[in-house]
């Protein structure tokens, strides 16, 4: 089960497992909004209720960073495992100009694509195959806030996040 963790200053900071979240407030950092009584964590000698949304006492400052950091499952969310050649469905991520020709691995020239184009592909730019990018790679426009761990939200959260 997942617990949502606010900062003091009540935005959302990341997404925590219920016992990281148990911890947290049986240590006094953070206070419990919401609980789900129904499913109780138990302990040996004892149990509590499982934490659904928490507060933490003391504000945490996160630095803020520039640019959202690539990965491989940031491109394939980015293009929604659709292949950039292609549109099929894509479970892998192309280079459209190859590492080996000066290629970097940047939102801007990193592609989800799928296997059957990225084998033809192999390490030659579009271009020299006669294909064309059906969209223009770019960094993903990031949401006002990110929380760390979570790829969806669950619906007891949705009054402590801002609407999208």
């Amino acid at each position: 089960m997942r617990t949502l963790v606010l900062n003091a200053g009540y935005e959302p900071l990341a997404v925590v497992s219920d016992r990281r979240a148990l911890i947290l407030v049986l240590g006094g950092k953070a206070a419990v909004l919401e609980a789900d009584e129904a499913n109780p964590l138990r302990a040996t000698h004892s149990q509590f209720a499982r934490p659904r949304v928490i507060l933490l006492t003391r504000y945490v400052r996160l630095p803020m960073a520039k640019r959202t950091p690539v990965s491989r499952k940031g491109v394939l969310r980015r293009d929604e495992h659709r292949c950039a050649y292609c549109e099929r469905f894509a479970n892998t991520i192309d280079h459209v100009v190859p590492r080996s020709r000066g290629g970097v691995d940047s939102w801007e020239n990193l592609v989800a694509c799928c296997l059957r184009c990225n084998n033809v592909k192999g390490d030659r730019t579009p271009e020299e195959m006669g294909w064309r990018l059906r969209w223009q790679p770019a960094a993903p426009v990031a949401r006002p806030w990110q929380m760390r761990g979570v790829d969806t939200e669950l619906p007891e959260w949705s009054a402590y996040l801002p609407a999208a």
